[in-house]
């Protein structure tokens, strides 16, 4: 997919970073109320990192909760299927997408705007720099519910 860069006509932008086992991680939900959830960490994701996401969302969110997500392997391990079984099911219900499907995923939109808009151009020397710019992406992502709340229209759920 081609986007646009402050690149001169005809000069593409090459970028030369050495290869690190550094990473950052980003999970993230929204609701259909345009609130924005977006944990960040230094390290790779695990299913406890998860069940810590599902406890904050419980934590900050009266009701019952339906969270709908991809099924990536960390979504399917032994401490997420132990959550529910703890207690949590009383208010959770957990739903895995088919397959491919970013067209049913309402955060979807959320992450594309971070990506082209909040991010778009942005080049940074080291994590933390990243991790900074990420946190104020996030920040000024909040306060566009109308684009967090376009995710569930665009899906055609019905909340």
């Amino acid at each position: 997919m081609a986007v646009r860069t402050w690149a001169p006509c005809g000069q593409t932008p090459v970028l030369s970073v050495p290869l690190t086992p550094d990473h950052l991680c980003a999970s993230g939900g929204i609701t259909p109320q345009g609130r924005l959830f977006r944990p960040t960490q230094e390290q790779a994701d695990h299913s406890e990192d998860v069940v810590r996401f599902l406890r904050v969302l419980l934590r900050t969110n009266r009701g019952q909760l339906l969270v709908l997500w991809d099924g990536a392997p960390i979504q399917r391990g032994q401490p997420i299927t132990d959550f529910p079984r703890r207690g949590a099911a009383k208010r959770l219900h957990l739903a895995r997408f088919p397959g491919y499907a970013p067209e049913l995923h309402p955060a979807e939109g959320s992450w594309n705007d971070l990506k082209r808009v909040e991010l778009a151009n942005r080049c940074c020397a080291d994590l933390a720099t990243l991790g900074l710019a990420l946190r104020r992406a996030n920040e000024r992502l909040r306060h566009k519910r109308s684009v967090l709340q376009a995710g569930f229209t665009q899906t055609g759920y019905q909340v």
